[in-house]
Order: structure tokens, then C-alpha cells, then sequence
């Protein structure tokens, strides 16, 4: 008798066995192992999909010197910010998963730069979790040009790869991965398995053909994406919409890209006709009006400076321990940062609550904004405003020193385009000669955190 390739698998983590176990060893749950079957028998209902490589040569590899390079012709996605994040449009053959919270807009954004690829090219849309009514009504609400747009509301993985093989498409859409089916496979919908054959299987007929893949992948209750690690290492790209529903502004990040920059990030808006890009992102985030706890920096996310607003909030505190609370900042951030105002400057910060928010729900991860931190916890401690139209930049050492800050240079630049004047930076901060002469702002350089606050607060 032949022996069996099948193996056990648990739908919870994703651990593999010899054997069956009603109890997962890896994650403790019961009754989540089920049978994978024999990869041989599953790759047979796709062999005259998939060209097999000649075997009468013995060598199949060559020499990367002789390789011939062709030129990329990437897709434009009909919106500057996605293109942006993208690394400059959609690269022929390659795998794009796109996550996020439910109801954020993913299947809104998709649809619509669907809608403007298929100006131009040949679009497939794939809809396995709505009707293909529902899906023309909301583009019809959306826009109602004239496109090579095709639509297939189908979740059987095996009618939609005969659909991809079929019209060749340049460009595919999955909404979403995990609400494809195999049949061949026990397990159910959006499972680890399910998963990670679904996607095996894309990936092989989109770089067969050179089609360009995006999937729409669900999220957990954590904002991890679901299923299995393997999917965000299988795709190219990695791409997380953000943003708060009640909210107008959304963001869109590279967490993963082969073929650009990672950490972009693109800005869209929210509106009744659908999304809009948002071509001066900073004016989401800079409220002009001046007050006690608010500060201004200019964060670097990835090749774009913004200018955002600091707001901070120090009170008495009428508990036993004082309270530390940060919205869009690294906790252990702000205490570092509570702990050097106490040490160097004398504040006896440990008897009041502190509160610390960035402008418009932007995350800053940087320690570039430690100094814009320091000044809006020092002015709503003091009770007194910052100096206008001036911006904050600079890492704040435990010994009380000011770190320099990369990408200074644009930085200033995007400061100076918004009208601001002056700038207080850390003092061994290298400017190059030709870019400081053509920044017309005031440069307050400061060795520490006490020149910093002198020049700010007096």
C-alpha cells in the first residue's frame, strides 16, 4: 500500500502533526485538529493551469550576470496616495494584501481605483463576501464611468481560477481572501488552512500570467491581520487602512513592500461620494489656534513631513499614584520623557496627572517628537503658550541632552512652506550648506533640554 502524505493541522495556530489529537498541544483548544490531505492529489486539479519547467536540462539555474534585465511598467491606480504607498503603482505579477478594521473603506478604496485601472486595462473583481447587486450598487453611488470592468461574486476557489486563467486579466481584486473556499479542503471558510492554500494558489497563476493581485484580508479583534504568518510573507506587499470610523481621515501604510519604501504613507478622506485623497496632509493635523499644552513638531513618515499639533494635559492628581495616558505616543515614551523633566528641570511632575494626544489620531513613533513632548508638558504645567509659528525637534537623552534628528533638511523645508518661523533643534544637528540657505527660518540651536525650555518658555 502507497503511504499516506496527509498530516494533521490545528485551525486555531496553525501547528502541525503525525497524528490526530483532540487537544492542540501548541494553543490548549479542543477539537480544532483536522486531516490536510495529500499535497500531490490537490496540485492535480491544477496542472493544466501552471507550465512545468523543461526537464531535459539538468541545470536550471544560471548565471546572474547573463540575466537580461526588462523593464517594470508599473499600474497607475488612478490616485496619487495609493501610488505613493505602492512605491509608484502596481507592479505586473505582484501579490498586494490590503487589512483593516471592518467598515474603514478597503472595499471602497479597491472598488474605486478599480473603476480608474479600468479606464485603460483589463480589471477583475472578485467579490466572495457580497452579491453582484450590491456590489453595482455601491459603485454606482460611487462614480458611473464607462470601464472595462468585469465583476464575479463567487467564493469556489477553483471557478475562480478558471475565471483568472480564462480572461487574463492585468489587474485582480479578492475581496476577500479569507471568505475563499476549497473544496478539497475539510476545513471551513477563512480557516488557517483554507487560507493558506487559497493564497498559494493565486500566487501561482498570478505570477504565471503576470497578473497584479490585490487581496482584502480580515483583521482580528487585536488588529493583527488573520490567518496564518505565512500569508504576509507569501505577498509583496503589505498594506493596513487605518483610520477611526467616526472619524473622516483615513490612512493607508506600508507595513511590508518589495518594491518601495516601507512605513508610507497615503491620506484619504472619508466622503459622501467616496474617498478623496488628501493632497496637504498636514492641514489635518495643525490647528493655527495657540494655547496652554500644545506644541507643534513635524513627524517623517516615510518620504513626507507632516506638521502636527501636541496636546498635553497636566492636573493635579487626586489619586494614590498619578495617571499617565498617551494617545497616538509610546507609553513608556512619556514616563522616559517625565522622568528627564523631573530629574533636570526640577518639576515635581510625580504629584499630577499627565496627558498626552496627537492631533487628528496620527501615530508617532519617532523619538524626533520627544522634544515636542517635553514642551507642550511644560506649558500646560506653567500655564503659559508657546511662542508662535514655532515647531519643536529633537530626541531627548536620559542625561538630558537633545539627539540629532534625520531628514532635518525636509523637515525645516515643510515647516518653512506652512508659514512657520522659527525652529528650535539640537545644536549638533548636521545641515548641509546648500539646503540651510535656502530655508529662510529662524534655527534656535540648543545643546539640552534646559537651553530648550529657556528659549521656549523664558
Amino acid at each position: 500500500m502507497s503511504r499516506s502524505n496527509s498530516f494533521y493541522e490545528c485551525q486555531s495556530c496553525g501547528a502541525q502533526f503525525p497524528q490526530y489529537f483532540g487537544r492542540c498541544t501548541n494553543c490548549g483548544n479542543w477539537n480544532s485538529i483536522i486531516e490536510i490531505p495529500s499535497t500531490k492529489s490537490r496540485e492535480k486539479r491544477n496542472q493544466n493551469l501552471y507550465q512545468t519547467a523543461n526537464n531535459s536540462s539538468k541545470l536550471r539555474s544560471e548565471s546572474i550576470e547573463k540575466l537580461q534585465e526588462q523593464p517594470i511598467t508599473r499600474i497607475r491606480t488612478g490616485y496619487q496616495e495609493f501610488d505613493r504607498v505602492l512605491g509608484d503603482g502596481l507592479v505586473p505579477g505582484s501579490l498586494v494584501l490590503v487589512g483593516g478594521d471592518p467598515g474603514i473603506g478597503k472595499s471602497t478604496l479597491l472598488l474605486q481605483s478599480a473603476t480608474a485601472i479600468a479606464q485603460e486595462r483589463s480589471v477583475l473583481y472578485v467579490s466572495a463576501e457580497e452579491s453582484a447587486q450590491q456590489v453595482r450598487l455601491r459603485w454606482q453611488r460611487l462614480t458611473q464611468k464607462k470601464c472595462n470592468l468585469r465583476l464575479l461574486a463567487e467564493t469556489n476557489l477553483d471557478k475562480v481560477l478558471e475565471e483568472l486563467q480564462n480572461l487574463s486579466p492585468e489587474v485582480a481584486i479578492i475581496d476577500s481572501i479569507q471568505a475563499l473556499n476549497d473544496e478539497n479542503i475539510s476545513s471551513a471558510t477563512g480557516s488557517i488552512a483554507q487560507v493558506r492554500e487559497c493564497s498559494s494558489a493565486l500566487q501561482k497563476i498570478a505570477k504565471n500570467q503576470g497578473i497584479s493581485l490585490i487581496l482584502v484580508g480580515h483583521v482580528t479583534k487585536e488588529g493583527m491581520l488573520a490567518g496564518p504568518k505565512v500569508l504576509e510573507h507569501l505577498v509583496d506587499a503589505v498594506l493596513t487602512f487605518e483610520g477611526d470610523r467616526f472619524a473622516s481621515h483615513r490612512l493607508l501604510r506600508a507595513v511590508k513592500n518589495r518594491y518601495g519604501a516601507t512605513h508610507e504613507l497615503g491620506v484619504f478622506e472619508m466622503q459622501g461620494t467616496g474617498l478623496k485623497e488628501v493632497q496637504n496632509p498636514s492641514e489635518l493635523f495643525l490647528n493655527n489656534e495657540s494655547a496652554p499644552g500644545v506644541s507643534t513638531i513635524v513627524a517623517y513618515e516615510g518620504t513626507r513631513s507632516l506638521v502636527v499639533n501636541l496636546q498635553a494635559l497636566v492636573n493635579t492628581t487626586t489619586y494614590a499614584s498619578p495617571r499617565r495616558t498617551a494617545t497616538g505616543i509610546n507609553i513608556n515614551r512619556l514616563h522616559q520623557i517625565l522622568a528627564v523633566l523631573e530629574k533636570h528641570i526640577g518639576l515635581a511632575l510625580s504629584r499630577y496627572d499627565c496627558y498626552i494626544a496627537v492631533a487628528g489620531g496620527l501615530q508617532v513613533e519617532e523619538p524626533a517628537a520627544d522634544l515636542g513632548i517635553a514642551a507642550a508638558i511644560l506649558s500646560s504645567f506653567k500655564e503659559t503658550q508657546l511662542p508662535e509659528r514655532t515647531i519643536f525637534m529633537g530626541e531627548v537623552g536620559l542625561a538630558g541632552q537633545l539627539r540629532p534628528v534625520t531628514k532635518i533638511e525636509q523637515r525645516l523645508e515643510e515647516a518653512e512652506r506652512l508659514g512657520f518661523e522659527r525652529a528650535i533643534i539640537p545644536k549638533n544637528n548636521t545641515i548641509s550648506r546648500g539646503e540651510s540657505r535656502e530655508i529662510n527660518l529662524e534655527l534656535i540651536e540648543v545643546k539640552n533640554i534646559s537651553e530648550a525650555i529657556l528659549n521656549a518658555l523664558g
